[in-house]
């Protein structure tokens, strides 16, 4: 008889445990971000077109150049770097060298992008098949890597920009002189 009542109480027992794992989850979720592998280890090494008719081609050699700088991965089809430009531009007047990298994109539809929300960039390259973005371990637009002067990947910002972000950006590229 013990048994039975047991074996009746035993779906609501195994209802309660599953209710407190999905309870737990609900109130706090693990964290989805994707922290690339490259944080603390130099640049790979790339050539990419440039998205600019008459300018030279954007190299991981030119960030060995010994001037830290922001590399900003975005698309002129990507809603939230729309929201990132006005932070970008006032990264720029701070002083901050911006270089751009367009992922997915045309010569074109990025000058029109840039027409539209203005242009921070010092140079920027066309990554068409996002293969530097993979090798970065960039999981989306936009995204922004401070880079060294001497070419070393120091710290990785996920997402768009946003004002309260400008002066931790500034400050951490001041420390990777």
């Amino acid at each position: 008889m013990k048994t039975v009542r047991i074996l009746l109480w035993l779906p609501l027992v195994a209802f309660l445990i599953i209710l407190g794992f999905v309870s737990s989850g609900l109130l706090k979720p693990h964290d989805t971000t994707v922290v690339s592998q490259m944080v603390g280890k130099p640049l790979p090494a790339f050539t990419l077109a440039s998205a600019r008719a008459g300018e030279g081609a954007v190299t991981a050699r030119g960030f060995a150049d010994g001037k830290p700088r922001l590399l900003n991965i975005f698309g002129s089809w990507c809603v939230p770097c729309i929201a990132e430009a006005p932070q970008l531009m006032a990264l720029k007047q701070a002083g901050v060298t911006i270089e751009g990298i367009a992922v997915r994109d045309r010569p074109g539809d990025v000058g029109e992008f840039l027409q539209r929300n203005g242009d921070p960039y010092d140079h920027i390259g066309l990554d068409d098949q996002a293969v530097l973005q993979i090798a970065l371990g960039s999981s989306g637009v936009p995204e922004s890597f401070l880079i060294d002067g001497k070419g070393i990947i120091r710290a990785q910002h996920i997402g768009e920009i946003r004002p309260e972000d400008v002066p931790a950006l500034i400050d951490t590229l001041k420390a990777a002189r």
